[in-house]
């Protein structure tokens, strides 16, 4: 496959002739045009499916209810390209390990159950009992039941998490990493700690209602698009967007709507940011308490001239503690050193602070531009101060909006894929069927990874995903995972963490979200729950391309029915018919009750949210104010001058999460390639290069490994100095396993120490 390379500014908004012409290209490239066709015209309505892709709620409104991100997730997994016994013959694993992630994913659907043969270094079809016998061998031959780890990816259906953390726990772990623990940790974590909630306290109907939106640390345009149509309409009624984000990004800034056909065939558009703010890496958390500063002062001015003041008082002093020791740390907080954090002038952020005093009704949403830092938690929870101070919290058109990632992501976590499960879930398990649960807190990701390089682990599942490239320090997560005994992965298709497998490897191939499940009982519906805590059914409508392959749900009961057999749970039978694990659900799990009837509702239920209610699950049920210092890490002594630039890993938009379904990244302008680095052009001039010069990145960290990726091209951004940018999974080998969020253990992937250098290949060829 041949692409060609070239850097060409993208002048159009983002959304629509672009967004149209690229899904249309996409559907005919699936070989399947009419059959996705009907599929999209099925996605996130009601008899149908919820997209494979992004968390973002469905309004339930539109004639077509698909971003052009969406459609490629869809398009890509019903396709009518597969993999199977014959494409293994003909190549070996080490061959296809250097291959590209997009050349493996482009291959098509796994259809068939596969061992891993390393005498061949090929892999081979095995019969689903004798997989999972072959699991089952594994694992009873295990010293403790703590030496495996299940590893579950945000798009697995809250049936099939629940089932398989019910599974672990009656076998006797709590190692749960999941993909949230690399992403949006920090949220859930601030959140717990700041209002007793880890979710998101919003409607997606308060886009209708709020005054202002401040938007800091996410690029809707690549990574959920359908925000933008929240983000326009709220624009268009005359809501202020004000925008935090690093980079300047296309989306963030204008959108043309698909749905709008004049805005298809015209270069009209809307704009979506009324003030667009660009702080330096990492510096979010200043720039939002320099805007607190500059509303204290307002507020006491107004206090003392016998006006009322800002904040609201009763708010504060009916539902929140700790706001005076906040106020201290604001006031103790100089302007000095906020400006140099946030890379902000103080006359911005009072601009700002100006826009948020105006406004009744304010929501604040977020992504893993602040989730990705050592300090993402305490700067998720100054988001929240913000909100306490004004009361915007329990009240239409405002609160607070952690924007997740993959689908359901959420919902693995409502469901029971945690490491550290609180108290009340294990008791009603326990109490439900009559077994003691683990206690002790297990591994999440980073700390899963350690373990298996300690050769502590035996056994990896892992239910989607694709862990290898995902991780953080690649060669070390690639390692990792080759030291356990077995590697299990429950697949769509090929991916670069069924290349390293372990002493023994399987690759079990799964239905999609948009194929049919035909279960004992007939045919099955999932469900998902969204960003703002709506689960919806999900019912795939395509036939599948192979009677071998198997739901998510029926592979975990399989793995279990094997490993534990029917002393507690008739595991196959649960997974002949879906409503039956839903009554277990409802039974367990706060909010499902009548599970099964509420799925009959159009548009899905809403789970609720105390803290919305103002109720607050804190100590003394009150929301508790942070008042945590700025970083150490960013204080102006302990800038190096060996490690000149801060790097962050990004999606491209032909990409999501480590699934490329091309090599165009269209509205930053760059075509056929991924090893590019956005740099500031006055960076480039001061380091002696031009732009289109090929460069090697180094980490510079503190544990005596060398991190490098080579051959990566300048490319002049819309940045901060001092700030890079670039794409994973190709830059995550930078991203050190031990730098990690303080309590939340995320990878810092979005504040990476790092040196660039000419290419040594180019200096190489110089010598020569």
């Amino acid at each position: 496959m041949k692409f060609k390379s070239q850097i060409k500014p993208y002048q159009a908004a983002a959304g629509g002739w672009g967004a149209l012409e690229s899904t249309t290209r996409f559907v005919f490239d699936s070989k399947q045009a009419l059959k996705n066709m009907r599929n999209l015209l099925r996605m996130n309505k009601a008899k149908g499916f919820d997209c494979p892709g992004c968390a973002w709620g469905d309004d339930n409104k539109s004639t077509f209810s698909f971003c052009e991100n969406g459609a490629k997730a869809v398009t890509w997994e019903a396709t009518r390209r597969f993999v199977d016994a014959e494409f293994f013959a003909n190549h070996t694993v080490s061959a296809l390990y250097q291959q590209s992630n997009y050349f493996l994913e482009y291959q098509g659907r796994l259809t068939e159950p596969l061992r891993y043969n390393p005498a061949t270094d090929h892999y081979e079809p095995v019969s689903w009992d004798d997989a999972f016998a072959l699991i089952a061998k594994h694992i009873h031959a295990m010293d403790n039941p703590n030496q495996i780890e299940l590893y579950t990816s945000g798009r697995a259906s809250n049936e099939a998490s629940w089932l398989y953390q019910l599974f672990g726990r009656m076998f006797g772990t709590n190692n749960f990493p999941d993909c949230s623990n690399m992403c949006h940790e920090a949220s859930g974590s601030g959140l717990k700690r700041s209002i007793g909630v880890g979710k998101g306290t919003i409607h997606l109907n308060d886009f209708d209602h709020a005054d202002a939106i401040f938007v800091f640390g996410q690029n809707p345009g690549t990574n959920h698009p359908r925000m933008l149509h929240s983000l326009r309409h709220a624009a268009d009624r005359g809501a202020s967007i004000v925008t935090f984000n690093t980079l300047r990004e296309r989306g963030l800034e204008r959108f043309a709507d698909p749905q709008k056909p004049l805005e298809v065939v015209t270069s009209k558009a809307g704009t979506i940011s009324s003030t667009y703010y660009q702080p330096k890496l990492g510096g979010d958390m200043a720039a939002i308490r320099g805007m607190v500063k500059a509303l204290t002062e307002t507020h006491r001015q107004r206090i003392a001239a016998g006006e009322k003041g800002l904040f609201d008082e009763a708010f504060i002093s009916a539902n929140t503690e700790g706001v005076d020791a906040y106020l201290a740390a604001v006031d103790a907080t100089e302007w000095s050193l906020i400006e140099h954090q946030s890379g902000l002038s103080e006359t911005q952020l009072r601009e700002a602070a100006d826009i948020y005093q105006r406004a009744e009704r304010v929501i604040c949403t977020w992504a893993m531009g602040i989730t990705q830092h050592k300090h993402s938690v305490d700067s998720v929870r100054e988001i929240v101060n913000l909100q306490l101070l004004f009361g915007q919290l329990g009240k239409q058109g405002a609160g607070l909006c952690p924007v997740r990632g993959h689908s359901n992501v959420q919902g693995n976590r409502t469901m029971g894929i945690d490491e550290k499960p609180a108290k009340p879930f294990l008791d009603a398990l326990g109490a439900h069927f009559a077994f003691e649960p683990p206690r002790e807190h297990g591994h999440n990701t980073v700390a899963a990874l350690e373990a298996m390089l300690r050769d502590e682990i035996k056994v990896l599942i892992a239910l989607g995903g694709n862990l290898a490239a995902a991780a953080p320090d690649s060669p070390r997560a690639e390692e990792a995972l080759s030291r356990c005994g077995l590697t299990v992965h429950i697949s769509t298709k090929l991916n670069r963490s069924h290349l390293v497998p372990g002493h023994d490897g399987l690759i079990l191939p799964t239905l999609g979200r948009t194929e049919q499940d035909m279960q004992a009982s007939g045919s099955q519906y999932v469900t998902v729950e969204d960003s703002f805590s709506m689960v919806h059914a999900s019912e795939g409508v395509g036939k599948p391309l192979a009677e071998t392959q198997r739901s998510e749900t029926a592979i975990v009961a399989g793995i279990a029915d094997a490993v534990l057999g029917k002393v507690k749970v008739d595991w196959l039978d649960l997974a002949s018919n879906y409503d039956k694990i839903r009554d277990h659900i409802a039974a367990t799990i706060p909010g499902f009750a009548d599970f099964n009837k509420k799925c009959e509702q159009p548009g899905g239920f809403y789970l609720g949210n105390a803290a919305a209610e103002l109720r607050f699950n804190t100590l003394h049920n009150k929301a508790q104010f942070s008042d945590a210092s700025l970083p150490a890490s960013l204080f102006p002594s302990s800038v190096s001058d060996e490690a000149p630039f801060t790097l962050q890993t990004l999606r491209s938009h032909d990409q999501y999460n480590t699934t490329i379904y091309g090599l165009d990244d269209r509205y930053r302008g760059v075509y056929g390639q991924r090893e590019v680095l956005f740099i500031n052009p006055e960076d480039i001039d001061a380091l002696g290069l031009t732009a289109g010069q090929n460069v090697d990145i180094e980490t510079l960290w503190n544990d005596g490994i060398t991190r490098i990726v080579s051959g990566f091209k300048l490319v002049p951004y819309n940045i901060p100095r001092g700030n890079l940018a670039a794409y994973y999974p190709e830059t995550n080998p930078l991203v050190p396993l031990s730098s990690f969020g303080d309590i939340s253990g995320t990878p810092t992937s979005k504040s990476i120490p790092v040196k660039i250098s000419l290419s040594s290949e180019v200096v190489s060829q110089r010598i020569a």
